[in-house]
């Protein structure tokens, strides 16, 4: 990076911005240069995130890069939401140890539809530019696409960890995965990016973009800005759909959210704190206080005050003084199995999950733990699923 005076202001801009982030290539620095360099140009930034909608539904594991891109919005930039027309009709091959099923156009037109309204939570959607990248990558002649191979070699191709150790164990990559970096780093040239946002796995993809950029002949390369990833409430693998147990959705029901967030371990509250509030962690005060304190900052900032008031109260009357809801729902049960009435009562997603439930010793019947996976419920009473889910069982 040149030499360049840096004002304060755009230091503390950019210490801010970047705050648990690692900032590529030059740290910080360049960052701050990139605000500065705006602002005397009053010229704003435009600043890249794609999202591939895979799966319906947004986490807060989404919401770390979401309240950074919010930042930016604040300070004037243009936020680029890129929807993945074409790449998820591929699959994002990073950090995975097999070939990603493809979606097809409809499933991918079909997972977008809620994104957007999720994400209004944290951005202010309507100021976005929002760009679907089937608009070109779909309209590429084969001979635009052969120039987009170009860019790169197969043997950059094998650097990544993914395909490195998938070839090692001789595990099939498909020749498509390999365009999928390349079509994402097109991206960066279509909207003419000046900075890009993604998570620590995503780190091939978006330095990929800075390359395509270059050898499209851009005078320019994007920073690349990535955020780490969040793990779920077992405190082990990252937060994600394939894991409902575990992932908390931003349209989680608020006593959930609560709930699940007063179950993650004591050691990822800094991180949680860090990463998805504007509050401290105070590391002096009792875990369980500081927790509390967490569980209640983000179930308000996602569905208010009112509904915040409510799903600590009854955390603190089912959970810590073992009491049973006021406003648990009556069910009237189609078959006797345990198992179908987990699901049925969506207190597990598949019978796989209730299984689990009942094994961990989470699944109660007026307050006598269900251990027999073939258990039969033959009369009426309170069921519980976990800490925070009851039943009034009715035959």
């Amino acid at each position: 990076m040149e030499d360049v005076k840096i004002e304060e202001k755009f230091l503390k801009q950019a210490m801010d911005i970047s705050k648990g982030a690692e900032v590529l290539p030059n740290g910080v620095n360049e960052l701050a240069k990139k605000l500065q360099d705006s602002y005397y140009s009053k010229k704003p930034l435009r600043v890249k995130l794609g999202l591939d909608p895979t799966r319906p539904d947004l986490h807060l594991g989404h919401t770390v890069v979401m309240r950074k891109l919010k930042k930016f919005q604040e300070l004037g930039h243009t936020i680029v939401l890129i929807v993945g027309g074409a790449t998820a009709m591929v699959g994002d091959p990073s950090g995975k140890s097999e070939t990603r099923p493809a979606l097809s156009k409809e499933q991918v037109a079909e997972n977008a539809k809620t994104y957007f309204e999720q994400m209004s939570k944290v951005l202010d959607v309507t100021k976005a530019e929002v760009r679907n990248n089937a608009d070109w990558l779909h309209n590429m002649s084969f001979t635009d696409f052969l120039k987009l191979a170009s860019a790169t070699t197969v043997a950059k191709l094998m650097t990544r960890d993914d395909f490195a150790k998938r070839y090692a164990e001789g595990r099939p990559i498909s020749p498509v995965e390999f365009f999928y970096p390349l079509m994402q780093g097109y991206d960066s040239v279509a909207v003419d990016a000046d900075i890009e946002f993604g998570g620590t796995d995503q780190r091939f993809n978006l330095l990929m973009g800075r390359d395509i950029q270059t050898f499209y002949g851009l005078d320019k390369m994007q920073i690349v800005i990535m955020m780490p990833l969040i793990e779920g409430t077992d405190g082990v693998v990252k937060m994600s759909k394939t894991y409902p147990e575990h992932c908390i959705s931003l349209t989680e029901e608020p006593k959930n959210m609560y709930g699940k967030l007063m179950s993650i371990p004591d050691e990822l509250m800094e991180k949680y704190f860090t990463l998805l509030t504007d509050i401290e962690f105070n590391k002096e005060n009792n875990p369980r206080d500081e927790k509390m304190r967490l569980a209640y900052e983000i179930t308000k900032m996602y569905n208010g005050k009112e509904k915040a008031d409510e799903a600590q109260n009854e955390f603190i009357n089912v959970v810590q003084n073992k009491g049973i809801p006021d406003d648990i729902q009556e069910f009237t049960i189609k078959s006797p199995n345990i198992i179908d009435i987990l699901v049925d009562l969506n207190f597990a997603q598949s019978k796989g999950e209730a299984k689990r439930l009942i094994a961990g010793g989470a699944v109660k019947f007026n307050n006598e733990k269900i251990t027999d996976i073939q258990t039969k419920i033959e009369q009426e009473g309170i069921l519980q699923g976990g800490k925070r889910k009851y039943a009034k069982i009715k035959i």
